[in-house]
């Protein structure tokens, strides 16, 4: 079952999120800012045992630009399209926003590719959307990919 993160979701998506953080796969949120950012979110969780199986986050940078971040399944639910459902949605929401660009970091380009991202510079992004980077294991050295797309607005 897929839906918007409640802030009983915090810990679990903390766990997640660390997880991936320590292996230098992801940028890990602090705990303070996941509940600071606990809207952002989207939850895929087993209806049957309620664990959360997936999350992924839509964050807005400017009125034209959002990011999707802090995209993790976990790893027994691998390879059962919860990462495809979570990225679906989070662009249906920017599209709900009517932001026209979107953009993830990552280190798998060739999943965002289906969706239709296409790699570009880093450099093409604000400097705000570093901010982050700083607590990155991987800071200065990041090797992260930056995707955008380009999503048409209707008016």
């Amino acid at each position: 079952m897929l839906r918007k993160a409640t802030p009983a979701d915090v810990r679990a998506i903390h766990t997640l999120l660390q997880l991936y953080g320590k292996r230098g796969e992801l940028l890990a949120r602090p705990l303070s800012e996941l509940y600071d950012h606990i809207r952002d979110f989207w939850v895929y969780v087993d209806e049957d045992t309620k664990e959360i199986l997936g999350c992924s986050a839509l964050q807005f940078c400017w009125e034209d630009l959002a990011e999707i971040r802090s995209l993790a399944v976990v790893e027994k639910a691998h390879g059962k399209g919860i990462g495809t459902l979570l990225v679906d949605r989070t662009i249906q929401e920017a599209i709900s926003y009517k932001i026209p660009k979107l953009f993830a970091l990552t280190y798998r380009p060739t999943f965002f590719q289906q969706f239709d991202f296409n790699q570009i510079d880093r450099a093409e992004l604000p400097i705000k959307i570093w901010s982050g980077c700083i607590t990155c294991v991987n800071f200065p050295d990041c090797n992260e990919i930056a995707m955008m797309k380009s999503i048409a607005i209707a008016i």
